[in-house]
């Protein structure tokens, strides 16, 4: 779990204002060099990969960078290997603990997160593709999170398979839960 890309100016603001570091990822295309040789300019750059076409560039943040905002298009910026939310060997599919959640729930202002849990749904036949996503600033969207500030929920997965399809309405309505329309998705 990890929070997405920051894709909004507030989102920009905060990062800068409450986290050492963060990554650049992209295609080196025409756009691109001036703005990472500003970078580097300005000392902000203490880690650069380049792997054929594409690069990852870890980046130390600081308020004299605010100026670059919007980032030129193709860029991705993500605190996911900046504590709480991960370190240099993270991946979305690390496992964290309660108190880890609730560490980056406390300073996730407005960015966005998306926390996924697998689980085998009691009355379910499968328990392929069950389980819960929490959508924290952002909505579920079939087989995405989509970044919304503000918006915040809680979808549940019953799984994909034939057999649970078979039972999906009848778990529905005797699991408890007071449930929103089904979607397509997950």
């Amino acid at each position: 779990m990890q929070p997405k890309p920051i894709v909004t100016r507030e989102q920009f603001e905060h990062a800068v204002a409450g986290f050492p570091t963060a990554q650049i990822m992209g295609i080196d295309d025409r756009d691109v060099p001036p703005f990472l040789d500003e970078l580097a300019r300005r000392g902000a750059v203490f880690e650069r990969e380049e792997p054929s076409y594409r690069f990852k560039i870890d980046l130390r943040l600081a308020p004299e960078l605010l100026d670059l905002w919007p980032l030129p298009s193709g860029l991705l910026m993500s605190l996911g290997m900046t504590s709480p939310f991960g370190g240099p060997d993270s991946t979305d599919e690390d496992d964290s603990t309660e108190a880890e959640l609730d560490e980056m729930v406390a300073v996730l202002g407005p960015l966005a997160l998306n926390v996924s849990w697998s689980c085998k749904w009691r009355g379910l036949p499968r328990a392929k593709m069950c389980g819960l996503q929490l959508c924290l600033n952002g909505v579920w969207d079939k087989d995405c999170m989509i970044q919304a500030p503000g918006e915040f929920g809680l979808w549940v997965s019953t799984g994909s398979t034939p057999e649970n399809r078979a039972v999906r309405d009848t778990w529905r309505e005797a699991c408890g839960l007071d449930l929103g329309p089904s979607q397509v998705g997950w």
